[in-house]
């Protein structure tokens, strides 16, 4: 849900952000797995179609070639710096640019009932302005 939230809002930023893109991958389970049918749902009262999505791995090439790994939760971002060699240097949380004294995680809906997942879509859906401006801060960081 998180990459396809964010590759949307990215269509409507101008260039270079429009052209980024966005690579969800699992941290610790099995790729082609499909999407739950709960994403599927909560995504589609959105008007975003994820029917096709299957997972993928987080690989050692998407973490080198990343501009920046975004994690849900501190457990993510604690398995992706063990499992990275080295770790990625632009490791974030979804959440973590929102101003203000706020939970920084979004919970793992997985197996929930479709409440938890739009649950989870809605805090998604508040980060994203803040993600976004900060991948233009590494953008142009990257430029300098």
């Amino acid at each position: 849900m998180a990459a396809a939230l964010l590759q949307h809002a990215l269509r409507a930023e101008p260039e270079p952000l429009r052209s980024l893109k966005v690579v969800s991958a699992a941290v610790a389970g099995r790729g082609g797995a499909p999407v739950s049918e709960n994403s599927v749902i909560a995504l589609k009262k959105v008007g975003l179609d994820i029917s096709g999505h299957r997972s993928r791995t987080l690989t050692q090439e998407m973490l080198d070639g990343a501009l920046a790994v975004i994690g849900m939760t501190e457990s993510h971002r604690a398995m992706i710096d063990l499992q990275g060699a080295p770790a990625p240097k632009n490791l974030f949380l979804f959440r973590e640019f929102i101003p203000g004294p706020i939970d920084r995680e979004i919970g793992d809906p997985f197996g929930g009932p479709l409440k938890a997942y739009e649950a989870a879509r809605d805090e998604m859906v508040e980060a994203i302005p803040s993600l976004v401006a900060h991948l233009k801060t590494l953008i142009a960081g990257k430029r300098a």
